[in-house]
């Protein structure tokens, strides 16, 4: 038996489809023009290959595989989008795009940049910032007569907090932007490598994530975006960092990378105790997946209650009883441990007390619940149709207190895992055929948990769209996130 297609599982929903992360590629000659006018003289950002459309991205594909070893340069993404020309063109023409969503089983979607995702990240801070300027003008024009149904995405640079109040200003406040995408890090040079030899700054470097550790304060920035109404979504890949960086093998660097780079970003802004000072803000991390999310979740939980800034000093060294050590030691050691305790130099609780501080201060804990409180509600991840583990983010049987993450739908549509787009929510059909959800939690995957994104951020989002009766009558059961209470789940909004 055939699966139903996408238009006719819509057909059969009594609720609205949302995707929270479909693509548009940048068709580079009529990018070329805004490029231009921003400044930029080379040409349009050496990012497509020369033998063809996104053929070839990234700047390994001028490199000799010799060269690649030798530097130990990563292999990058090559043949990244979908080879159907129709499919292709849907991802470049927003107009296609919007003509097809019925038969996407889709009202309205949310779609991010392609190239531009790596605009975010280009170290010199000129080009960067012209050229995401002039992609956010490009996708301004392109999305400007759909947006009942469409929505594009701002690029907003965000090295400093400065840079991104800037840009943000003017995607919003010129340009009319609804959405914004911030990287996920930023790569800062390791000063004191760089002292010690100025070519090491290849090498010498750490990942900015905002929260832990900055090096600068990003308040500001965030208080901007509380000001604007505006959800922070990161998109930042992983390939090439850490352990992925195969010269030689691309799904080895792309296996479990987006949601590595979303791990990183989403610790770093609650351990920073972003959503403690700024609770209004709402976070998406997108392409990801929420296994991960759980993962993390779980483990916030599990770190407090052993490490909080009380309970961490049941490991204090001052607790220790050396008398009753040496004796065990002596008593059961043998030969071959008896008597030399003596020779093993005394820790100093002193200098311990001293480097003792609280690691979850800036969080604001007093009790445990305070976490699914500063986790749950603010964080949103995309799931593309295909993920398996979507189920996980809805088991308030495994997540501490009962909890339901924010799994949200994400086609995925213009890129290379996405074979048919007309397949998609298909695909994503698949979950409820496996009773991996009901039907209640796809309606929150493919619709709910999407609007109370926008929704709970910017009560007018969805004001002049095909959804704003549906997005109104969501928006009006409020979410309990009470002991044992399902977050997000109000029972007259599963009805």
């Amino acid at each position: 038996m055939s699966r139903p297609t996408s238009a006719e599982i819509r057909e059969s929903l009594d609720h609205p489809v949302i995707d929270a992360d479909g693509h548009t590629i940048e068709f580079a000659p009529a990018l070329e023009p805004y490029v231009r006018e921003e400044g930029i003289t080379h040409g349009t950002f050496g990012l497509l290959g020369a033998d063809g459309p996104y053929t070839r991205l990234g700047r390994t594909a001028s490199i000799t595989p010799e060269e690649r070893r030798r530097w130990h340069i990563p292999r990058e993404p090559w043949w990244v989008v979908a080879a159907d020309a129709r499919d292709y063109a849907t991802a470049t023409l927003p107009r296609l795009f919007y003509d097809r969503l019925d038969e996407f089983g889709i009202d309205f979607a949310v779609l991010y940049p392609t190239a531009g995702i790596l605009a975010l990240h280009l170290d010199d801070e000129q080009l960067r910032r012209r050229l995401c300027r002039a992609i956010n003008r490009y996708h301004a024009d392109a999305f400007a007569e759909v947006g009942d149904r469409i929505r594009g995405v701002a690029l907003i640079p965000a090295h400093t907090p400065a840079e991104a109040i800037e840009a943000v200003d003017h995607a919003v406040g010129e340009l009319g932007f609804h959405n914004i995408l911030i990287p996920g890090y930023v790569k800062r040079p390791i000063v004191g490598a760089l002292e010690r030899d100025p070519q090491a700054g290849r090498y010498a470097y750490w990942f900015d994530t905002y929260g832990v550790d900055s090096e600068y304060d990003y308040d500001p920035f965030w208080a901007r975006c509380a000001e604007l109404r505006l959800v922070v979504a990161t998109h930042s890949v992983g390939f090439g960092l850490g352990h992925r960086q195969s010269t030689t093998n691309w799904m080895y660097n792309q296996a479990g990378h987006f949601a590595t780079a979303q791990d990183a970003v989403c610790k770093s802004m609650f351990m920073g105790g972003v959503t403690h000072r700024f609770p209004e803000l709402r976070f998406a991390f997108l392409e990801g997946g929420v296994a991960w999310a759980c993962a993390l979740y779980a483990d916030m939980v599990g770190l407090w209650q052993k490490r909080n800034g009380t309970a961490v000093r049941q490991y204090s060294p001052a607790r220790f009883d050396r008398t009753l050590f040496s004796e065990l030691v002596d008593q059961h050691g043998g030969a071959m441990f008896a008597g030399k305790v003596a020779a093993e130099p005394p820790l100093d609780p002193a200098r311990w007390e001293d480097d003792h501080r609280d690691d979850w201060e800036a969080v604001g804990i007093k009790k445990e619940e305070d976490i699914r409180d500063r986790f749950v509600p603010n964080f949103y991840f995309g799931c593309e149709a295909d993920d398996p583990f979507v189920g996980l983010a809805f088991d308030s049987s495994s997540n501490p207190f009962g909890a339901r993450l924010n799994a949200m739908f994400s086609s995925d549509i213009g890129h290379w895992d996405v074979t048919d787009a007309a397949a998609v929510l298909g695909e994503a059909w698949g979950l409820v055929e496996k009773e991996q959800l009901d039907r209640a939690e796809f309606r929150d995957f493919t619709f709910a948990n999407a609007v109370r994104l926008y929704g709970e951020v910017d009560p007018d989002y969805f004001v002049g769209t095909v959804l704003e009766q549906e997005a109104a009558a969501v928006l009006r059961v409020p979410v309990d996130c009470s002991p044992g209470v399902v977050a997000g789940s109000k029972q007259e909004d599963r009805t």
